[in-house]
């Protein structure tokens, strides 16, 4: 072997041995251990993968779907917020309950009347149907359960408890937003307005809050089952023809999304099929005997068991099962398939060099040369999951720790179960047996009586002569001698460029237009009752948004002028927000001041403002609820700002993002909080988590790369096909209407593992081949990789297809993406790294490149 001609080089060949050699050596062992008695390597993987496969007996403990727990930030301050409100301002729903001073979204079962016909919810005969609904809901049973305040249940509607069997308020009669003091932006939707006063509206809601705590929790829960379970028929008896109803309950997103999983299952067998038959078609040879068919199912086991294994593994360690790991298997399926097609092209590379030799032999050098290729692509695809586990999602950490667990476990089945499996199939071609039945095929005079039908079934040809071992794959010689020489053209390298510079172009403007942040509407299935619940409440009642707390969250002399002062300066800087209507705010300290001002109470001394409070209570009761107070102190207070025109996430990100920003500058000690914001807290942590998730991951891929791929042209191809795969599917996302959140962030991880599957060993197989022009190496590195790398993406994607036609966001979304990293990994593996490596195809070249050949043909 010709010695490095440079000290670069030479330190290069040197970490080469350092790594590479031993690895060689140690699967060489291994392969020996495999062919001199395989069928250890066949049962235990089995007997494992069914002790270890009980661990689904954990299923139902181990299921975590909360949505709260799973899709938002572990560690976000709105919990933290809310667990102050709490602590601070309980909630009594059984006498004094009120909807915008909850610390959580409540036990409620909600219904949105929709006019029909473009009518007004208003008018009598809709009206006379909306109280017919209202008594349908408001059972005995609800009225037992209700939330009460005032000695009866809180009124669904402030509209029902004024007018009620009265009839609607006159046209022109009520005022909107606000009618005597009472909001009623959350109760009319898609209100038209004349000088302030309601004219029409299209929709009205009914909100049915029950209590939550204490005794009659459960009953509660059980009532809003019973509730889901019947309103369809009642509405249906009800025979309502001036109104639409949609519904929902506190339990409606919960229980959509934890049967998402269930929705799934059928396509698993379908996912189990496609890929079987790919493999199949993959593997078939017109010889009966050298028929690959039983490696091509045994190698779509190896990729079973290794989900069984290691899903009951992590299921026996207590780790999560959130639906997003339901995706894991159509992943894992097509990676193990592309191993085995690895192992099979190796083992009959080395087949055709050395017909003669024994199996041990043959082995040994299919694993030295295939299993360091297995071995790359493994270990990148791992690191990819467990640096994936480092986000401050839970649902990303359990799918993480799940999947990167299957791969390793993959990894371990292909070089002991599949191994072993090679062998006994080769000991059957040995044999001359049938790959059906494996009854011996005669050869010679005893067939000569035979027909042509029966020799080429048995035999594989009509000449009575045993079919010889196949030459070059059709595919390698197509990569060769037509789609090489193709793509090393000028004219199509210009093209390829011209075509590089549109995707990067498409790419870098889809970047920009990211959208974040998961819509909880997603996490229910297409057809859920939900959905047009969504639409309604988003098309009528958007216009008002959460109604905020204010929390002043420390001890504070509210007697003195300057505090007060002071409180009302950040009262209004948060009111001075564009997404905030300063006309609808509620603060006890504003009431109580005016009244000071008009000389009713004196407010100057602490012994007089908290003496004066039971005047402040006797004015607005509710007050009362808003101010946490000892003998001699108020320990915390609270008061109200209303959010307007927070339609979209980027609205809901700025809100909460200036919201806080205001609270922060703020000399008073404030915190601002409402339930949704539990959900928009994961604004402030995606673009960072996905960020520092892919650059640590990129980063351990190059180490990964040096070490064992240790060509400077080669990594510097790697880094380039991996930062420009993530552009691709990060801007190609948004085009297919695909956000950043937490599931797409798990397939933006996944993104980095496949660019180096796909790009690492061709750039490779370019700096080692040894033509003479740059534009031969394209056309020898595609020969030897073109076919490998094009089996990889399609039994890939076959693995995930299926998912396309799921009737959930979540495992679209998944599908979506993965189509996206394979396209476009395997479009830079095959068409953009061979062409731009003919334009610098002098730099980094290994002068002892011949030698490499045979390493590459593992790829």
């Amino acid at each position: 072997m010709a010695g490095p001609r440079d000290p670069a080089e030479r330190c290069s060949c040197r970490n080469t041995n350092c790594v590479e050699r031993p690895l060689r050596r140690l699967f060489e062992g291994l392969a020996s251990g495999v062919a001199a008695c395989p069928w250890p390597f066949v049962l235990v993987p089995l007997l494992l993968s069914g002790g270890l496969g009980a661990g689904f007996l954990f299923l139902p403990q181990r299921q975590a779907n909360d949505i709260e727990g799973q899709f938002t930030p572990t560690w976000g301050p709105a919990k933290d917020e809310r667990d102050f409100v709490r602590r601070h301002f309980p909630p009594d729903d059984s006498e004094r309950f009120s909807a915008p001073r909850l610390p959580t979204e409540g036990a409620y079962a909600s219904l949105i009347a929709v006019a029909t016909n473009g009518t007004s919810v208003l008018e009598p005969a809709a009206w006379a149907e909306v109280l017919r609904l209202n008594a349908t809901v408001h059972d005995a049973e609800y009225e037992r359960l209700c939330a009460r305040t005032a000695g009866g249940c809180a009124s669904p509607n402030p509209l029902l408890s004024r007018w009620g069997d009265a009839g609607p308020p006159a046209p022109g009669s009520l005022r909107f937003p606000v009618n005597d003091s009472v909001f009623l932006g959350a109760a009319l939707g898609g209100v038209e307005t004349d000088d302030g006063r309601v004219r029409r509206a299209r929709a009205l809601k009914l909100m049915y809050y029950l209590r939550e705590d204490g005794p009659e929790a459960q009953d509660s829960r059980r009532w809003l089952e019973s509730f889901l379970q019947n309103i369809s028929s009642r509405v249906a008896e009800l025979r309502l023809g001036s109104i639409q109803v949609t519904y929902f309950t506190s339990l409606s997103r919960q229980q959509e999304f934890e049967g998402n999983a269930k929705s799934v299952i059928p396509l698993f067998s379908i996912t189990y099929f496609l890929t079987i038959t790919f493999a199949v078609i993959s593997c078939l040879r017109l010889s009966c005997i050298r028929n690959n068919i039983w490696l091509a199912s045994c190698g779509v086991l190896s990729s079973g068991l290794a989900v069984l294994s290691s899903f009951g593994l992590m299921l026996f360690c207590g780790v999560p099962f959130v639906v997003t790991v339901a995706n894991a298997p159509f992943l894992i399926l097509g990676v193990g398939v592309d191993d085995m097609f690895i192992m099979i092209a190796s083992w009959e590379q080395s087949s055709r060099k050395k017909e003669k030799s024994s199996v041990k032999s043959l082995l040994a050098e299919t694993y030295a040369e295939a299993a360091l290729s297995v071995t790359i692509t493994t270990l990148t695809d791992v690191l990819a999951f467990f640096i994936g586990t480092w986000t401050a999602f839970p649902s990303v950490r359990s799918f993480c720790l799940y999947t990167g667990t299957a791969f390793v476990f993959c990894y371990v089945y292909t070089m002991t179960f599949f191994g072993a499996v090679l062998v006994l199939n080769h000991k059957r071609e040995q044999e001359n047996r049938h790959w059906l039945t494996c009854m011996r095929v005669g050869v010679g005079e005893d067939q000569a009586e035979n027909s042509c039908l029966y020799n080429a079934c048995c035999i594989g040809s009509c000449s009575r002569q045993p079919s010889q071992p196949e030459g070059e794959h059709p595919m390698s010689i197509f990569f060769k001698k037509y789609y090489g020489p193709f793509i090393t053209n000028k004219w199509i390298k210009l093209l390829v460029v011209l075509l590089y510079g549109a995707y990067l172009g498409g790419s870098v403007y889809g970047c920009t237009q990211i959208r974040e942040g998961i819509d909880l509407r997603n996490l229910a299935n297409d057809d859920s009752y939900v959905i047009p619940y969504y639409d309604d409440d988003e098309k009528y009642f958007s216009t008002y948004g959460p109604r905020v707390m204010v929390v002043i969250t420390e001890s504070v002399d509210y007697w003195n002028e300057t505090v007060r002062l002071g409180i009302e300066s950040c009262a209004q800087n948060l009111e001075n927000i564009s997404y905030v209507d300063k006309n609808l705010s509620e603060s006890w300290l504003r009431v109580y001041t005016e009244l000071a001002k008009r000389g009713l109470i004196n407010i100057n001394s602490k012994t007089d403002f908290f003496n004066n409070l039971t005047v402040l209570f006797k004015f607005r009761p509710s007050f009362e609820w808003d101010i946490n107070k000892t003998q001699d102190a108020i320990e915390a207070s609270r008061f109200f700002i209303q959010t307007v025109n927070v339609t979209s996430a980027v609205d809901e990100k700025n809100l909460l993002n200036q919201l806080r920003e205001a609270a922060e500058q703020c000399s008073i000690p404030l915190k601002v909080y409402h339930p949704a914001f539990i959900y928009y807290d994961q604004y402030l942590v995606i673009v960072q988590n996905t960020v520092q998730n892919v650059a640590v991951a990129a980063g351990a891929m190059l180490v990964v790369s040096l070490l064992l791929i240790p060509n400077p042209l080669c990594c510097l191809w790697v880094t380039f096909a991996i930062a420009s795969v993530i552009v691709g599917v990060a801007g190609f996302m948004t085009f297919w209407n695909v956000n950043l959140d937490s599931i797409s962030m798990i397939n933006l991880v996944i993104c980095i593992g496949f660019s180096v599957d796909f790009s690492a060993h061709i750039s490779y197989a370019f700096v080692a081949s040894g033509e003479s022009s740059a534009n031969k190496r394209a056309i020898e590195a595609l020969s030897l990789l073109g076919y490998p790398v094009l089996q990889g993406a399609v039994s890939t994607i076959l693995g995930v297809v299926v998912l396309a036609a799921a009737n959930t966001y979540i495992f679209r979304t998944f599908f979506k993406i993965m189509f996206l990293v394979i396209l476009f990994g395997a479009l830079h593996g095959l068409v953009f790294i061979p062409v731009f490596l003919t334009f610098f195809g002098n730099f980094g070249r290994s002068p002892n490149s011949k030698s490499k050949n045979l390493e590459l043909e593992k790829l």
